[in-house]
């Protein structure tokens, strides 16, 4: 018997911690419905700031002005680390020294969607900035991760070269701003019910269960562009 198919865009950016953290939660709650539901999964882009200078900007002062102070900083660096851990992540902060620009990770993103790649490349992202402290502000480092995950180096960089995927980025985050997505990560499941925030496993298994019934928005921990929460 064919199982049923569960369709979910992932909206979310690549320097959202609680991205890679609801990544992992969601992870757990597919493989434990992988008897019953089939899965097709879709990550859409959503820049928590997208005025962030090409060349980026040092992390630190960044995250305490958009915090509030250095002792929030600590607090909600240290927080997120510990929830981390407890999916089996390893963040640290201390190797990350730059808060990139993410529109050129998002262009990759897209483009490996149209050779089947997409997983592969947002999780390398994801991974090269929490864990391994890469430099996401210069090109060649957003390539190199992207080669590493499987997409074709010279392809990766003449997608960076050019406007290439521009466009549908700035689509569809426009399209996820007009159905008032304002913070991530977001998950659209069969374009009928939304989550906000990483939710526990067992959120996405309830959901999971309860297909037919009738649309529900789960709330969680997430980036927030409007409140400056994350």
């Amino acid at each position: 018997m064919k199982k049923p198919l569960v369709r979910i865009t992932v909206v979310s950016d690549v320097v959202c911690p609680w991205c890679y953290i609801g990544k992992r939660r969601l992870e757990k709650a597919i493989r434990e419905s992988a008897p019953h539901y089939a899965f097709e999964i879709e990550y859409a882009p959503f820049e928590l700031n997208p005025q962030m200078p090409k060349g980026g900007a040092d992390q630190q002062e960044y995250l305490t002005r958009k915090f509030g102070s250095e002792q929030r900083y600590e607090q909600i660096t240290r927080h997120v680390t510990q929830v981390a851990a407890a999916e089996g992540l390893t963040f640290d902060f201390e190797k990350q020294h730059v808060a990139p620009n993410t529109r050129d990770a998002h262009r990759l993103i897209a483009y490996a969607k149209t050779v089947g790649l997409q997983p592969e490349v947002k999780e390398a992202f994801l991974k090269a900035y929490f864990t391994d402290g890469v430099d996401l502000s210069k090109p060649e480092n957003v390539v190199q991760v992207a080669a590493a995950a499987g997409l074709d180096k010279q392809a990766a960089e003449e997608v960076l070269r050019s406007e290439a995927f521009a466009r549908e980025v700035e689509q569809e985050q426009q399209r996820n701003h007009q159905r008032g997505i304002s913070g991530v990560p977001f998950y659209i499941i069969n374009e009928k019910y939304g989550v906000s925030g990483a939710q526990p496993a067992e959120v996405f298994l309830d959901i999971f269960s309860e297909l037919n019934k009738p649309t529900v928005v789960a709330q969680g921990d997430a980036c927030d562009v409007e409140t400056g929460e994350c």
